[in-house]
């Protein structure tokens, strides 16, 4: 496989805190990998730094094989990279349906003047839209939810809705920060096999951080350790857990515990 998202010597300091120093990684194309590592490891913050939310001090971040380590957010989105954030950024005044059908870029619809000087365009891409989010509504199983508000939901019906609205975009690699966080197991089933559908039939490649051990070990393979801000070790969940590096990491503990 080839690397999809790659990183080299990523470098980034809060005045006198060095978050994140000299890191290195590769998310291969159609993988589902982790990122681990205890806390204060700079987890969020190389988060942050991938998905162009702050800028590194040093280091670049190439996507697809293009640099984007000066790009926007909203840049490196059209170009197919998108990331959720561990607390759901929903609408919540709009229901299900109408978060999903917000989601495209660059609507037609968007801007003022197509609404009178192309009014069947506009319809049709609307149609479009909604059709495309009732198929997203069925691949995340949020059918019977879909007129309820967004901010009725629970917390794990909004991780679902944040990844479902990921769907609604042209997009080959997902970012996703801690998943399972405050997400109950039934839904969390849930959205685990949802992660699988789209890497399997949809061919979309996850980079994955979360403190969930257990979902880590079912869901992603390799997993990359961070330590103090930089890179530490990478392999299979199985390989990792029983490297003293790593378990020296987490304070002398077993992952597993």
């Amino acid at each position: 496989m080839t690397a999809l998202l790659s990183a080299e010597g990523l470098s980034r300091r809060f005045g006198g805190v060095q978050a994140v120093q000299n890191m290195r990684l590769d998310v291969d194309r159609g993988s589902i990998t982790g990122l681990i590592g205890p806390n204060g490891a700079g987890k969020s913050t190389l988060f942050n730094l991938l998905s162009g939310v702050i800028r590194p001090n040093s280091g670049s971040v190439a996507y697809n094989g293009q640099d984007v380590t000066r790009l926007a957010p909203f840049r490196r989105a059209r170009l197919g990279m998108i990331r959720t954030f561990q607390l759901a950024r929903e609408f919540g005044r709009l229901t299900v349906l109408e978060n999903l059908m917000l989601s495209p870029q660059m609507q037609l619809g968007e801007r003022f003047l197509p609404l009178f000087a192309r009014p069947k365009e506009v319809a049709k891409i609307d149609a479009e839209v909604y059709a495309r989010a009732e198929e997203v509504m069925e691949i995340a199983t949020l059918i019977p939810l879909r007129d309820t508000y967004a901010a009725d939901l629970s917390g794990g019906q909004k991780k679902l809705l944040e990844l479902a609205r990921t769907l609604m975009i042209d997009c080959d690699l997902i970012l996703l920060d801690e998943p399972g966080a405050g997400v109950n197991p039934a839904l969390m089933g849930t959205l685990t096999q949802m992660i699988r559908r789209l890497n399997s039939e949809h061919g979309k490649t996850f980079l994955i951080v979360e403190h969930d051990m257990d979902l880590i070990a079912r869901l992603c393979d390799p997993v990359i350790v961070m330590t103090e801000g930089t890179f530490l070790t990478a392999g299979p969940f199985d390989t990792i857990r029983d490297d003293p590096r790593v378990v020296e990491a987490y304070l002398g503990g077993t992952l597993d515990a």
